[in-house]
């Protein structure tokens, strides 16, 4: 005769030890999660995002309004009337995306899309793009009216860095 309770018994008490080692694989793999991305922000540290400017351009500060304005192609004209000459980095860069979270406030494809409207309706036109931060400081270093971001410091009698207010 077979006795029903026992196995029932059994049966909960294995699928209880099963949901045991199933609760332990998923702590583990929480843990191994956290220490990977706790040890990436600590060896790697968000590094802010520096607006630098062409050094013959006569502004001490900008604000974040004014910075949106610039780097959204609404505003063309430092206040001396020179003309702006903004450069950027790819869309998808990590020092855009940088830049525009913690400098503008925005999304990158928020950007982006101000841009698209001004050149698809004939208004105005994108800024100019460039792939690294190398060509960055060359591209701001040499024109002047430029304005560009980086993610590291940089010294130079060209270009220099400008503070948010």
């Amino acid at each position: 005769m077979h006795n029903s309770s026992h196995d029932n018994g059994q049966t909960v008490t294995g699928m209880f030890e099963i949901l045991q080692i199933k609760m332990r694989g998923i702590r583990h793999l929480i843990m191994i999660f956290i220490l990977l991305f706790g040890y990436v922000f600590l060896v790697s540290p968000a590094k802010a995002v520096d607006i630098i400017i062409n050094s013959s351009i006569q502004v001490n500060s900008l604000s974040r309004g004014t910075a949106r304005a610039i780097f959204g192609m609404r505003l063309l004209k430092w206040p001396d009337g020179r003309p702006i000459k903004v450069f950027v980095m790819e869309d998808a860069s990590l020092s855009h995306i940088a830049f525009c979270k913690e400098v503008l406030d925005i999304y990158p494809y928020q950007l982006r899309q101000s841009w698209d409207r001004l050149v698809y309706s004939g208004t105005g036109q994108a800024p100019i793009s460039v792939s690294s931060e190398d060509e960055m400081i060359a591209m701001v270093a040499s024109n002047p009216g430029a304005i560009g971001y980086l993610r590291r410091s940089i010294v130079n009698d060209r270009i220099r860095t400008i503070p948010l207010h």
